[in-house]
């Protein structure tokens, strides 16, 4: 049996410290709408106070690489979610990098074989890759899975806004981040 084909690493250092940071990323937005959405839903995001405390007891620094670009519906959701977290967390440090900036990269992070964004890549504090996450939450994920295989991903997307109505205050999105960010961050397996 052959071995299978074998990355290059990455250099996740050089590709964080490439990146901007959320404000200078927001104001290269080619959309003034989608610039604004974003920045509305995450002064207005409430995060609970177990959420609170459990980002202000981080111990470990966790580092994530967000590709993102301001046309997509998903990042317009789901960065304002991340950096909302990142915004209560002194050891959360975030950094958005576009696709056409380091195509090597997007190409490991495909969903489904296709080009999905936002794709956010946890790093622990040794710039390990511990997991990524996106283009949305799982469950969603799944909706788009289904609708391609029954050939119906027209319906498929009415559910998932209608999940997304249903969760206006983005519980799935920052259970699923938090769980990430608790990988990163761990101290033992």
């Amino acid at each position: 049996m052959p071995k299978p084909p074998i990355l290059p690493l990455i250099d996740w250092r050089s590709v964080y410290d490439q990146a901007r940071k959320y404000s200078p990323w927001l104001s290269l937005s080619q959309s003034v709408e989608n610039r604004d959405k974003m920045e509305m839903l995450r002064q207005s995001l409430v995060l609970e106070p177990q959420t609170l405390g459990y980002l202000a007891g981080l111990k470990r620094l966790v580092y994530v690489v967000a590709i993102a670009e301001d046309w997509c519906g998903d990042v317009v959701r789901h960065v304002p979610v991340l950096q909302r977290l990142a915004d209560a967390a002194p050891y959360l440090k975030v950094r958005y990098i576009s696709r056409e900036l380091r195509p090597d990269l997007f190409a490991r992070f495909l969903t489904n074989g296709g080009e999905a964004i936002p794709k956010f890549i946890f790093l622990n504090n040794m710039w390990v890759e511990c997991g990524n996450w996106g283009p949305m939450p799982a469950a969603c994920r799944e909706l788009i899975a289904r609708g391609k295989a029954c050939g119906n991903v027209p319906a498929a997307r009415k559910k998932i806004h209608a999940l997304y109505d249903a969760d206006s205050k983005c519980r799935v999105v920052i259970e699923e981040l938090l769980h990430l960010i608790e990988i990163a961050s761990c101290r033992e397996p």
